[in-house]
């Protein structure tokens, strides 16, 4: 049993190891020293210093065996890891890990990378021993990372230089208040470093492609997760939407769409009742409808069998006034097969965000 087990070790090391020569890949490290934006009053108290930290990427070069690869440019698909100290004791430290693509400009000097991942922050809001960290109410957040970077490759070797701009945005989507979230920007200065300069690959050349052309198509999905209103301690609660809308392929990469939502937010009941019994001010009924409904626009960015979207709403149906009247929705989906599909995306008003939704729908 124990040879075994040898053996398939020894074989799934080959494997990885003639995967990584075929492939090209890249492996890039940069430190970044920034400020936090004052996106919002409420956190300027967090604002005392410039945090600092350290980005890894891991790269996977693209050179068009796949049509999408040539329809974006040949872009990298990889990992990045952060490690940032918040130069504030109240914020602490975040560790992320993110998924990303890097797409390129002027003959491939100009880079940028757009992320999203998850991080986990060292010291978020206690109400006991934390109460002025109102920007991060839990360990974990999601986290959204923009890198714009001027890059020379293999001047020496396999390794080159990059520099340029970072934002990094951390936010729990109100998942748990409180949620005022953070922005950093920063400046970054690194090095990349190609791990098989010697393997030569030339990009295939884009050839002209077959329109597609689909009929109208009737989608129909549901999302779920549980969130918490921005009254501290207020607790958190599940939510459902069902979605119902129609799209349109305008072409290889994009199609539109129109629809509506159905929302059942079960935190705005909570919400409903504290702001009736506690702010007599504001008029509350209590007995007011949680529910709401809206309906939509939005486009779809087909990548592979990943997609982007982008969704601005307006409710149609809306008892309490929460936020106001319109919403927009942005986040990825990913097609298994022609039809089902499943999603995460994060819904918000403006700027201010109301819950991460993870969904599963059908394409009919």
């Amino acid at each position: 049993m124990k040879a075994v087990k040898h053996y398939i070790l020894l074989l799934v090391t080959l494997i990885s190891i003639r995967g990584i020569a075929q492939n090209k890949y890249t492996i890039d490290v940069s430190q970044f020293n920034g400020t936090i934006l004052l996106h919002n009053p409420d956190i300027s108290h967090l604002i005392t210093g410039h945090p600092a930290g350290v980005l890894v990427g891991f790269n996977q070069k693209r050179f068009g065996e796949k049509e999408w690869e040539k329809d974006f440019g040949y872009p990298d698909t990889g990992f990045t890891f952060i490690y940032q100290d918040m130069a504030n004791g109240t914020l602490g430290t975040n560790t992320s890990l993110y998924a990303h693509y890097n797409f390129y400009f002027f003959k491939r000097k100009l880079q940028f990378r757009v992320g999203q991942g998850l991080a986990y922050n060292s010291n978020p809001y206690d109400k006991d021993t934390n109460f002025r960290n109102n920007a991060y109410g839990s360990h974990i957040l999601s986290s959204t990372m923009l890198l714009l970077n001027y890059q020379k490759e293999n001047l020496v070797g396999g390794l080159g230089f990059k520099t340029g701009l970072t934002l990094v945005h951390y936010s729990n989507a109100n998942v748990k208040a409180p949620n005022t979230s953070t922005n950093t920007a920063a400046f970054n200065f690194g090095l990349v470093y190609d791990l098989n300069s010697s393997l030569q690959k030339e990009f295939i050349p884009k050839e002209k492609t077959i329109k597609i052309t689909e009929p109208i198509r009737f989608n129909l999905a549901l999302r779920s997760g549980v969130n918490e209103s921005d009254v501290n301690g207020s607790g958190q609660y599940g939510f459902w939407i069902a979605s119902a809308y129609a799209d349109k392929r305008l072409g290889r990469k994009s199609a539109i769409q129109l629809g509506g939502d159905y929302f059942h937010s079960n935190f705005l009941k909570e919400l409903i009742r504290f702001q009736s019994s506690s702010f007599p001010e504001l008029n509350v009924d209590s007995n007011a409808d949680f529910k709401r409904a809206g309906i939509f626009l939005g486009h779809e960015l087909f990548v592979n069998k990943m997609s982007v979207l982008t969704q601005f709403g307006y409710y149609v149906y809306y008892p309490f006034d929460f936020e106001g009247r319109t919403y927009n929705r942005i986040g990825l989906k990913r097609y298994f097969g022609d039809s089902i599909f499943a999603a995460v995306t994060l819904k918000s008003h403006a700027a201010k965000a109301e819950a991460v939704e993870f969904g599963i729908g059908v394409r009919l």
